[in-house]
């Protein structure tokens, strides 16, 4: 279950634009280590187990810009003790101040325990106490700062991947761009790129360079390109490697991947692969805004 609360009206705050403050706490063995990962992947700079006194001095510092980081996410839970009862008051003032979203963890009695069977782990609050009454006792603790949550995430149904997706969806479109997509063309002559993940030969496509007039040039040109265009087998390929990559680009942006690179490559890394390297580049940026082309080759040799 997701609960999302109710957009509350509040003053403007100071602070940098894109400036997020997330704290997440909730039930032991619920997951939140998993969901500050997920955080951490989205470029949060995270803490674990933040001393709940130090929230208020490291917000402060956020807040005024110091360090090199934009969005941050403190994980603070039962293993504060007495201390975590003063998480609401600190929460509500910092809500006064600026912009912070409580993110709470849960998930059902049975899961939980469960869960401490599983991995054999001791319940902070069960030293002298069952992991049943542990998991009671935590749940009337925690009840206040449940309800201040502006989510309250339960983790019961889910795996570590759809935990993650959940945060990528939740919070990554405050944040950033969710991909960033390289298009490269690059000669085999020399070497294939080593930080590619999708690599096409297109070798097999009709060669501009044995044509003089078009030797001196590049795919980029458009005489060389709508020669290259011209050839049936140069049409089908574009249409099916365009409907590929707009098949796959959806799932690794759902997987969390924060780069990829698509390379075409010819013999000398300067018709074939330029002119479809940018023909795959703008049929993306339908899609995916922000997609770059990098030539890597083609000024290494004209002959």
């Amino acid at each position: 279950m997701v609960r999302r609360a109710e957009p509350q009206a509040s003053a403007p705050r100071p602070g940098g634009p894109g400036r997020r403050l997330v704290l997440l706490t909730g039930l032991s063995g619920s997951g939140k280590g998993s969901v500050l990962r997920a955080f951490e992947d989205l470029g949060y700079y995270c803490v674990d187990n933040l001393p709940v006194e130090l929230i208020p001095n490291f917000s402060e510092l956020f807040e005024r810009g110091a360090g090199e980081f934009d969005r941050v996410a403190l994980l603070v839970d039962a293993r504060e003790g007495e201390m975590l009862r003063r998480l609401p008051s600190i929460y509500r003032r910092l809500r006064r101040e600026q912009e912070v979203t409580l993110v709470f963890v849960e998930a059902g009695d049975e899961t939980l325990i469960r869960r401490f069977s599983e991995t054999r782990r001791p319940h902070p609050l069960g030293r002298h106490a069952s992991v049943r009454e542990a998991v009671r006792h935590e749940r009337r603790i925690m009840a206040p700062i449940r309800r201040l949550a502006d989510v309250v995430l339960d983790t019961t149904r889910f795996n570590v991947h759809e935990l993650r997706q959940f945060i990528e969806e939740r919070f990554l479109k405050l944040d950033r761009q969710p991909l960033m997509v390289s298009v490269m063309s690059f000669g085999f002559r020399f070497g294939l790129p080593q930080d590619a993940d999708l690599v096409f030969d297109v070798r097999f496509l009709p060669n501009p360079h044995f044509i003089p007039k078009f030797r001196p040039l590049t795919g980029s040109d458009p005489r060389v390109a709508r020669y290259i265009r011209s050839f049936p087998q140069t049409r089908r390929f574009l249409t099916r490697i365009t409907e590929l990559l707009r098949f796959l680009v959806p799932y690794y942006i759902r997987e969390g991947k924060s780069y990829l690179t698509i390379a075409f490559g010819c013999t000398g890394g300067r018709h074939r692969s330029v002119m479809m390297a940018e023909a795959i580049a703008r049929s993306l940026r339908h899609r995916v805004p922000g997609v770059r082309v990098v030539h890597r080759d083609v000024d290494r040799s004209a002959s």
